[in-house]
């Protein structure tokens, strides 16, 4: 799978020949200023929850791309008013099975609301089965109890988690989240953004080695690939 950081919590994955887009906030993140939201290319668009730095470019590149929005029910309701066309809502709980693979809701322990302040259902993060591997992307969340349900049942290759703190659960935490999901392999997300959450990158990935983990911190703008677990 190709992975191209946004910034923030913004990350497209490329797998079974599909692009996924996930938490678009990328044209009001000082960060990623020097990214042209109309030249990203994705099918779909992955919404964890309502608040502005997770879903503030997603109707502009849905609209760009004729891409099909992926959230939950209340969500996808007040996109569809923003004249989204393309929507599937789903909920916690819920899979669906997608041509790129299947799709599960799974808690994410945060808050959640709109921008313009209405309510955004709860929030959420996502389970990803392909025949080119599998993730988990956790959107905003703290640690929370149910992360083991995911690895005392599925194979996870690669796990995005939130670790700049303060919002969300920080780097200490993230690491017990890698030990319940039983994934060595983090991308980090939701840091350096604001100033609450700005971390010494380097300190956080002296801990993840020092437990045995990888964290990796793609700088905004590139592109990784990642292997399949054999």
């Amino acid at each position: 799978m190709k992975i191209t950081f946004y910034g923030h919590s913004c990350f497209a994955v490329e797998i079974a020949g599909k692009v996924l887009l996930f938490d678009p906030f990328i044209k009001h993140n000082p960060l990623s200023s020097h990214i042209d939201i109309d030249k990203i290319k994705c099918d779909y668009i992955l919404v964890s929850h309502g608040h502005q730095d997770h879903i503030a470019d997603a109707p502009h590149i849905a609209h760009n791309n004729n891409a099909t929005i992926i959230s939950n029910y209340e969500i996808i309701q007040w996109l569809k008013k923003q004249g989204v066309a393309k929507t599937h809502d789903m909920n916690i709980g819920g899979h669906w099975m997608f041509d790129f693979g299947k799709v599960k809701c799974v808690n994410a322990v945060h808050s959640s609301s709109m921008p313009d302040g209405t309510y955004g259902g709860n929030p959420m993060g996502f389970l990803i089965e392909s025949s080119e591997g599998n993730f988990y992307y956790s959107g905003d969340t703290a640690l929370t109890y149910d992360m083991k349900l995911i690895g005392d049942h599925k194979n996870i290759d690669v796990a995005f988690l939130p670790i700049g703190n303060n919002f969300t659960m920080g780097v200490d935490n993230a690491i017990i989240a890698c030990n319940f999901i039983k994934c060595n392999t983090v991308v980090g997300l939701h840091y350096d953004s604001f100033p609450p959450i700005v971390i010494d990158k380097e300190e956080a990935k002296m801990k993840f080695a020092n437990a045995g983990k990888q964290l990796i911190l793609i700088p905004i703008g590139d592109t990784i690939e990642l292997n399949k677990k054999l």
